[in-house]
């Protein structure tokens, strides 16, 4: 089998700017849904499993989302690289909406 390397697209300082450029959204993406569960444990009637369960997904949804864009776009031309990075960042918070509103809707998260 013939195996054709793919060769780097863009220079490393290229890459690490934009990764943390995004990167950055993704760290407020992850902070909110943070403050978020903060604020859900605190609350008058506090969590059971469950609300634990979902509380804890849209922390970890953003750092997968990163993980995954970078893969697809870290070797590609920067607009792309760019376009993957913000995609993930819009999936990652349509989720931590979808949570908040399952939150407001659903009131077998809460209460142990």
């Amino acid at each position: 089998m013939n195996a054709v390397a793919r060769t780097r697209l863009l220079p490393t300082w290229i890459v690490v700017a934009i990764a943390g450029i995004f990167g950055l959204f993704y760290a407020f993406v992850v902070w909110s849904s943070v403050a978020l569960l903060i604020l859900q444990v605190n609350g008058p009637l506090g969590l059971n499993g469950l609300g634990w369960f979902v509380y804890i997904l849209p922390i970890v949804f953003p750092l997968a989302a990163f993980g995954v864009a970078f893969a697809i776009g870290a070797r590609r031309r920067a607009g792309e690289f760019s376009l993957a990075m913000l995609a993930g960042l819009t999936l990652s918070a349509a989720f931590w909406l979808a949570v908040v509103g399952y939150g407001t809707t659903s009131y077998g998260l809460y209460g142990s």
